[in-house]
């Protein structure tokens, strides 16, 4: 084990903290679970705590190539970020339920290690002990839930969370299922459960599903023989072959058909949608797991947005509100004035819905995504995407999506849709934003938990039937999920898609694509494990950031001030600022300089004596001033009286800047990255916002006398970005602004 790395192995159970709040997977209650049934293994902190993650891609840029490679990679939860390929599937197409037989050499493994373990030695203590390893849970997209659970993702129990207690209904009209009956998740007493005409004609007595634990699984499991391998069919595939074989122009097939169909039997219904046995249950411990496999936020959000969207632009092969869901709707007699209508030409329509967008609604959404800027890095140029003169979106990924969802959508939705439809979609977004959180608390999981289940209801009073697939019914236990297994960032796609463009890039071989992805991964690991050791070296370890910047100079305590931490962009101009500008930047120096502070409060308590009757406001007013004379004043004193308090600094401080600044387009603080308005006025990004959280001392209105501190929130734009230079002896980088008020409307 690597020098670098082995102290590491420990973090969790040395140095996080240990609290009610749920940051990283150890804190969940599926971790502790685990910690508590098999407490030999937990006694050990070194032992090492395993996801599992498997995805096909095309490993050709070509994608009319048919191709379809499998990576299984494995994610050690003790150490940072880190994701290692344990298994590649060479398979064109997609392994299915066989993927268990590729996962055999995987599994052995891991039950070594388990059992047995591995003797090793640890660098960190200096020391040889015996290491094992269990594996928690699996990271998919849906298909690929149904290849490593064993539990079908289509047709009537798709939800493997609700089982055979899914709620499922067959569209006659549309062909395919919808999951609705979400008024189960409600309180017994909600009113919603007692409407009929608004849901699907019916009153909601049944209680929320329960998820099923391992030991149900394996008991539902004991009916279910599988025989892996791709099965041939070497029997004739068409009717005319059955013809020609039998010599006569009738099917065999027909007669016995014909007599079966009148005696046809409903089938019973189904207990479970279990396909084969997984291959993970040969795992001890594999039982106990609260949470043995994970829905995908990541595709679940992409889904639910491309619905959202198509049918609110009515997107021909997206939108969800067609001819055939208005017949599904008339057929079940559900909301009358959606139902196809006949017009004085006799020509049938749809009706307008709550949600239906005129053309210049439509087109006004399209304006505002058309239109929007975001920071450098954080998403992609989502205008691109959009087409005003179509009013339609294309081509959006899943990070798009994701932007969409958390940020624009709600801003987009306030001024196209009525306020019943549009306050919906933004508690949806809001959902997915709470629980993308990187910091989660089990109360407010459970009241989000609540709270989707009442916007999906919303939602089924809203949308038609066909809007429900199985995708847009899944969030409801995206709250559950998370209060086992903690935030979803350490169990969600994104990484893993990202590592997927990784092995892609490794393909040189285009022959022999799975081949070239192990050349190169294997390549990259050694280099990755030399790379720890190299000092004074850049390597992909400690290269520079997207937004690098300047180690700031060691400065004297109490000048915090003029320590500069970032990287000026741009070129320098020098040129002379008005003495109004000067006298604020100033005074803001002194007023945020720590060593100036006993000096401050000296001066307020002189102004407090001389007004002995003045009323708090004229006080303050008067102090903020007048101090920067004061404080020059008195300093010039103690320098004359020679006083061993007052530095040098102090003196050039009091002194003030020289009235010719350097002023720079663009800056690099903290990871972040700043320019101002003007330069970025061509630019499809937008960095010129600040917002500030300020200690400020104010009154709440123009008669309040009592002076109270707090923490106020401040929005502006940046404008400027200065140099205070006094005298070539301190320097500071101060930004202006223009400054918003977010009380007042259309006032700044």
């Amino acid at each position: 084990m690597s020098t670098k790395t082995a102290s590491f192995m420990t973090w969790h159970n040395d140095n996080r903290t240990k609290d009610d709040i749920l940051r990283h997977p150890a804190d969940s209650t599926a971790w502790q679970t685990f910690d508590y049934i098999h407490q030999w293994f937990s006694s050990e902190p070194r032992n090492v705590r395993l996801g599992l993650a498997s995805n096909g891609f095309n490993p050709f840029r070509t994608m009319s190539i048919a191709h379809s490679t499998w990576p299984v990679v494995l994610i050690p939860y003790n150490l940072p970020p880190y994701i290692m390929m344990s298994l590649l599937i060479p398979d064109p197409s997609s392994p299915g339920n066989d993927i268990d037989v590729y996962l055999q050499p995987l599994i052995e493994e891991l039950k070594e290690l388990w059992e047995t373990g591995l003797h090793t030695y640890d660098a960190s203590k200096k020391e040889n002990f015996r290491i094992h390893a269990a594996f928690l849970w699996t990271i998919s997209d849906f298909p690929a839930y149904a290849n490593l659970s064993g539990w079908s993702t289509k047709g009537k129990l798709a939800c493997p969370s609700c089982g055979k207690e899914t709620c499922s209904l067959r569209l006659k009209h549309g062909r395919k299922f919808c999951y609705i009956g979400h008024r189960r998740f409600l309180e017994n007493n909600h009113k919603f459960r007692f409407e009929k005409s608004a849901f699907d004609g019916t009153i909601e007595k049944r209680s929320a599903v329960m998820p099923l634990s391992g030991t149900h699984v394996l008991h539902q499991l004991q009916s279910i023989n599988i025989t892996f391998g791709k099965k041939k069919d070497t029997g004739p595939k068409k009717k005319g072959a059955l013809q020609k074989k039998s010599g006569t122009g009738e099917n065999p097939l027909d007669k016995e058909s014909s007599n079966s169909a009148t005696k046809k039997k409903e089938k019973p219904p189904k207990e479970h949608n279990l396909k084969k046995k997984s291959i993970f249950f040969s795992l001890p411990y594999w039982k106990t797991l609260l949470l043995r496999h994970n829905l995908d936020v990541m595709h679940i959000e992409k889904n639910v947005c491309d619905n959202v969207i198509g049918t609110l632009l009515n997107i021909e092969g997206k939108t969800k509100d067609t001819v055939k869901a208005r017949l599904d709707l008339q057929e079940m007699k559900l909301r009358r004035t959606l139902h196809l209508m006949s017009n004085e030409r006799n020509k049938t329509y749809l009706p307008p819905a709550c949600f239906t967008m005129s053309p210049k609604e439509k087109e006004v959404l399209c304006n505002i995504l058309k239109d929007v800027k975001v920071p450098s890095g954080y998403s992609s140029n989502i205008s691109r995407r959009v087409n005003v003169r179509e009013r339609k979106l294309s081509g959006l990924k899943s990070h798009d999506c994701h932007v969409l969802m958390q940020q624009l959508l709600p801003l987009a939705v306030c001024s196209s849709l009525p306020k019943n439809v549009s306050s919906v979609l933004i508690e949806l977004c809001n959902f997915f934003r709470e629980l993308c959180s990187k910091v989660l608390n089990v109360s407010d999981l459970l009241k989000l938990q609540d709270r989707i289940a009442l916007t999906l209801c919303h939602m089924e009073k809203i949308f038609s039937l066909a809007f429900f697939n199985i995708m847009v019914h899944l969030p409801i236990h995206l709250g559950d999920e998370a209060m086992l297994a903690g935030p979803i960032q350490y169990r969600w796609m994104y990484p893993i898609e990202r590592y997927l463009l990784t092995l892609k890039s490794y393909v040189r071989n285009k022959s022999r694509p799975e081949g070239s992805i192990a050349e190169g991964y294997l390549a990259e690991e050694c280099m990755m494990f030399c790379s720890r050791y190299f000092e004074g070296v850049e390597s992909k370890l400690n290269q520079p950031v997207r937004n690098d910047e300047d180690v700031p100079s060691e400065i004297e305590e109490g000048f915090a001030i003029f320590s500069v931490a970032g990287r000026r962009t741009g070129y320098a101009k020098s040129c002379p600022l008005d003495q109004i500008t000067i006298d604020q930047a100033h005074r803001y120096v002194l007023f945020n300089c720590p060593a100036v502070q006993p000096f401050i409060e000296e001066h307020l308590k002189h102004i407090q004596t001389l007004h002995l009757h003045a009323r708090p406001r004229v006080i303050e007013n008067t102090h903020n001033k007048k101090f920067p004379t004061w404080f020059l004043t008195h300093v010039q004193e103690l320098h004359r009286s020679r006083s061993e308090h007052l530095s040098e600094k102090l003196r050039w401080l009091a002194g003030g800047p020289s009235t010719v600044v350097t002023k720079y387009k663009g800056f690099l603080s903290k990871g972040f990255r700043f320019q101002t308005k003007s330069r970025e006025r061509l630019r499809k990004t937008q960095n010129s916002g600040v917002v500030v959280t300020a200690s400020t001392r104010s009154f709440s209105s123009s008669k309040d006398r009592n002076l109270v501190a707090g923490n106020v929130s401040y929005y502006g734009v940046l404008t400027d970005i200065i140099e205070l230079n006094y005298y070539g002896r301190l320097k500071a980088l101060l930004f202006k602004c223009d400054w918003f008020d977010v009380l007042t409307p259309d006032r700044e």
